[in-house]
């Protein structure tokens, strides 16, 4: 079983920046493929960021050229670099990771970080 942990997000100042990280711990056999979601209020769970199994990312339309992900895969730790927030950008943020484990692939997800833009 896998535990994924975020930390970063809080409140952003439209323009501003924020970084969130997500570990992942337990017991796996790979990681195969993990990113980030959001949830805004009144909609449904969306792809942010993500690497891809076979290591390729993919971002939403929404915050390309504004957001990077990244990972550090010696940690099991992936990042989203956020920039030029927008208040459309207000969410929870959930880390999720495909991974292997006895021949079998599971989902894992964190238990979220909120993110808001206010002025």
């Amino acid at each position: 079983q896998v535990q994924l942990v975020e930390s970063g997000g809080g409140s952003v100042q439209p323009g501003g920046s924020s970084r969130l990280s997500c570990a992942a711990s337990g017991s796996f056999a790979s990681i195969d493929a993990m990113g980030w979601y959001r949830q805004a209020p009144g909609k449904q769970r969306g792809l942010v960021a993500a690497f891809t199994t076979g290591g390729n990312t993919n971002y939403a339309d929404s915050v390309k050229g504004r957001f990077t992900i990244s990972r550090d895969n010696a940690k099991n730790t992936v990042y989203l670099q956020m920039n030029s927030l927008k208040p459309e950008d207000t969410a929870v943020y959930y880390c999720n990771a495909f991974y292997s484990k006895s021949g079998q692939i599971f989902i894992a997800w964190g238990q979220g970080t909120q993110v808001t833009v206010s002025s």
